[in-house]
């Protein structure tokens, strides 16, 4: 076994693979090392740069420390959904390609007969997590994007060119070691699933707005007793005598 080395640990996995049949399942695989390709590629991280591992539904890839990480984080949210797009939308409905991502970072040594590490191990709970698969299964994109929280204090937080932190929401994930932090771009999936969303919201959303705040600014036309100049603030919060009415 090799000494531990740090690298940036990319996985994709392709949504409902067991439930194709062995012609479709092909197809898919190929399809999904074209995707895996090209985001390296577009990220500036050659063959040389990284070492990439099967799983049959799945692709790991460890990727070289010296690599951008902003770079590749950017890619993965425009062009990787671009690739999947135009893959997508040549082919029937059935056979669409929709994929977890999830972006890591750790310590993995590597043996004859693999890649190991509870980093590693960690970014597969991350891929193989209920929020993500229930993300997923609730929107209409090809793709979810996690990263972990390395990935999310290191790099997204601050705001990279291309990347937009408000984009992504603090998760719980319940896994075999216990509660694990990670973030997921966009919006989570139903809240009453585990690993439901915890912790930090969007800086969007603001306490006015939580509670069906309406606020406008400027002058009004058209309202009881004329014009009105300034702001207005109508708050539609509900108290408990409301309820009772």
């Amino acid at each position: 076994m090799t000494n531990p080395v740090h690298r940036t640990i990319l996985l994709f996995d392709i949504e409902q693979f067991g439930t194709r049949d062995d012609v479709e399942q092909a197809f898919l695989r190929r399809l999904l090392y074209d995707v895996v390709d090209a985001t390296l590629l577009d990220a500036g991280i050659d063959e040389t740069a990284r070492l990439t591992a099967d799983r049959g539904d799945s692709v790991m890839a460890l990727i070289d420390a010296q690599a951008s990480v902003p770079a590749l984080v950017k890619t993965l949210l425009t062009e990787t959904p671009a690739l999947l797009h135009n893959k997508n939308r040549l082919i029937a409905t059935s056979a669409r390609m929709r994929l977890r991502i999830t972006l890591s970072s750790g310590y993995v040594a590597i043996d004859d007969n693999g890649w190991v590490g509870s980093d590693l191990n960690h970014a597969v709970r991350l891929l193989d997590s209920d929020p993500l698969r229930d993300t997923l299964k609730e929107r209409t994109d090809d793709s979810v994007l996690c990263v972990s929280d390395a990935i999310y204090q290191g790099v997204v937080r601050h705001g990279p060119l291309g990347v937009r932190p408000d984009d992504f929401h603090r998760i719980t994930v319940e896994t075999k070691e216990g509660p694990t932090v990670a973030w997921l771009h966009g919006e989570p999936g139903p809240t009453g699933s585990a690993g439901s969303p915890a912790g930090s919201v969007p800086a969007s959303n603001s306490p006015a707005s939580q509670h069906n705040d309406i606020r406008i600014n400027g002058d009004q036309y058209g309202q009881a007793g004329g014009t009105h100049h300034g702001d207005q603030h109508f708050d539609f919060t509900r108290t408990a005598r409301d309820e009772r009415r």
